[in-house]
């Protein structure tokens, strides 16, 4: 499972043209799910991204959580993340979890961010969206649930 995780000062996200949820001051965090992944990895990533401190403490530094801003999460699914580019010039998305299952581990990794008491709004799985942020920083990191970086 991958992660892109943005801070952000807010996000929102449109499915359809119509307005589907928006967060102020928290994480965009898009998300993909690879063949293998387990609700194991949902919940590592979950709790990895919950106590991330990428948000700045009194003095600047990059030393608070989510939790410690009251700060939200926008989770957008996106297989994209899980293409594979180095050959050719179309990339393949083979390591892609089929639909049905993706969607599962998505609204695990979902639950799990919830039952952590971390309020999150999310896109609308298999939709075509449309994303809108205003990056904070900008402040982008890369997770992953296999460790790959």
């Amino acid at each position: 499972m991958r992660a892109v995780v943005q801070r952000v000062k807010k996000a929102g996200v449109r499915v359809d043209g119509a307005f589907k949820g928006s967060i102020d001051n928290g994480l965009l965090v898009y998300l993909g799910v690879e063949k293998g992944d387990s609700p194991g990895d949902a919940g590592y990533l979950s709790s990895k991204l919950k106590a991330l401190r990428i948000f700045e403490d009194s003095a600047g530094k990059m030393n608070r959580d989510i939790g410690e801003v009251g700060g939200s999460v926008l989770v957008i699914s996106q297989f994209t993340l899980i293409w594979d580019a180095r050959k050719g010039r179309r990339p393949s998305f083979d390591r892609a979890e089929a639909p049905r299952r993706a969607k599962e581990l998505y609204e695990t990794f979902i639950k799990c961010l919830t039952d952590a008491g971390v309020p999150v709004k999310e896109g609308e799985f298999q939709a075509n969206m449309e994303v809108e942020s205003v990056n904070d920083g900008p402040v982008t990191i890369l997770l992953d649930s296999k460790k790959v970086f």
